[in-house]
């Protein structure tokens, strides 16, 4: 076990290194570039027909989801642990300073999945249920041409081993962990024995859940995403920003301090001296990209569902998606945790919910603090286990047709009570490792064609 957790650590760290984040980096800069910095010049046009239509209600067609529906279900797989987790491994790692590089990621990641978005659209299929189904496989074969299918196979291959790891059994056992530090906080005597049983329970209670909605197909998926979403990211942001103003005698000291740490990182204490510039933009683009998935090609895939008559339509809500993911909830959680102080004795560590649940507890107390944390978490990876259910299944269909889906949910369901109830260091390594090696096919694709999506966006706008 040693041995493979050694192997997979390399391959790891090679799939995640600095080409894979120039490649995801400079991909959102190139079609920022040709698209004449769309997510900025368009900016008041894009937030008045997304945020303007969150509110509008619409019925989805048979096979289809409304745009929100499209969108909040994409969002459930991206608003999540790296939203909480994320952005507090980014500070350890790399200091303030990675924030600001969080932040640039994001704001070239808003034309990557727009782009992305676009050709889920443009290039869709109609599949045997009559529903919609699209995203890298499918602009890839119907945008590149057949003799490309082997890269949307494989593509197809790492997500459906990605959706069990990364957005299935990662998810349950942070919902269980978080769960059980609850019941530690208030109970410190608890034994190993007792916390297992607790989350064999909300394993299987996960599992209840999750056959509820995942049975009941897309539509039921949009529906259950359209209102959980939308209440989990609400009450984050509330939390997060009494947090925030209840130190706001700090607010100016740490903008400071994340200007500065991006460019002129000093020493930090705790065991993190002389950090350089190069490990806070690493941290800050690495944990970026993972909270917002900008780039991976998983989000296109619920978009492709979307009911709308012009792909700019749809892709509008990627920019609005990765703006609300990481420039909204991501820098909330970051100033939480650089106002309260909490950040200084984690430098150089691999910190994660606990540094966000320390920077809470200045507030609330940690007791409160581990509830609020616990709940916003539940909500976030269950949500994200659903979408990911949608992403794994596309993958499986395309491989393997569409009879291949109610085998793919079963064992997904199984492996809703596995993930909750074992340790899972390796499965985290190897889940992130199919991450980076879905997004390389995807930006191959983006990239090959990225011609198409500027031509589609200059026709749209000429008409608007």
């Amino acid at each position: 076990m040693e041995l493979i957790s050694a192997i997979s650590e390399k391959i790891n760290s090679f799939v995640w290194g600095v080409p894979t984040l120039v490649l995801l980096i400079g991909t959102g800069l190139y079609l920022s570039i040709i698209m004449g910095f769309l997510q900025f010049r368009k900016f008041p046009y894009i937030m008045r027909h997304t945020i303007g239509n969150l509110f509008k209600k619409k019925e989805a067609q048979d096979g289809s989801l409304t745009p929100v529906q499209a969108l909040t279900t994409a969002l459930a797989g991206t608003v999540g642990t790296g939203n909480i987790a994320g952005v507090a491994g980014a500070i350890a790692l790399g200091g303030p300073g990675a924030i600001f590089w969080m932040w640039i990621a994001a704001l070239f990641g808003m034309c990557t999945k727009y782009a992305e978005i676009i050709l889920a659209v443009q290039y869709r299929e109609i599949n045997d249920k009559g529903d919609f189904v699209g995203g890298p496989m499918y602009y890839i074969i119907n945008g590149l041409g057949e003799k490309w299918k082997w890269l949307g196979v494989m593509f197809s291959f790492f997500g459906l081993f990605a959706a069990l790891g990364t957005g299935n059994m990662t998810q349950i056992n942070t919902i269980a962990t978080s769960i059980g530090s609850v019941f530690s906080a208030f109970h410190p005597s608890i034994s190993e024995g007792d916390l297992w049983r607790i989350y064999l329970v909300i394993g299987i209670i996960g599992a209840i859940l999750a056959c509820l909605v995942l049975f009941g197909g897309l539509q039921r998926i949009g529906a259950v995403t359209e209102t959980l979403v939308p209440f989990m990211a609400l009450i984050y942001i509330l939390t997060a920003l009494f947090v925030v103003l209840t130190h706001a005698g700090e607010i100016r000291h740490v903008f400071s301090a994340i200007l500065s740490g991006a460019f002129h990182p000093a020493a930090l204490g705790g065991g993190l001296s002389g950090v350089v510039m190069q490990q806070a933009v690493k941290a800050g683009f690495g944990r970026g990209i993972f909270s917002n998935e900008a780039g991976l090609g998983t989000a296109p895939i619920a978009h492709a569902a979307a009911n709308v008559s012009h792909p700019v339509h749809q892709a509008m809500y990627g920019i609005f998606e990765v703006f609300a993911d990481t420039i909204i909830i991501c820098t909330l959680t970051a100033f939480a945790i650089l106002v309260s102080g909490s950040a200084g004795s984690f430098y150089g560590t691999s910190a994660g919910t606990d540094l966000t649940i320390m920077a809470f507890a200045s507030t609330f107390g940690s007791r409160i603090a581990s509830i609020i944390i616990a709940c916003c978490i539940t909500m976030f990876a269950f949500s994200t286990l659903l979408s990911w259910s949608l992403y794994g299944s596309r993958c499986m269909e395309f491989i393997f047709g569409t009879k291949s889906i109610v085998v793919y949910q079963s064992l997904y369901v199984v492996f809703i009570v596995v993930g909750a109830t074992v340790k899972l260091g390796l499965v985290w390594q190897i889940a992130d490792t199919m991450n980076a090696l879905m997004a390389i096919p995807n930006l191959i694709a983006v990239l090959a064609l990225s011609p198409k999506v500027a031509g589609i966006t200059m026709e749209y706008f000429k008409k608007h």
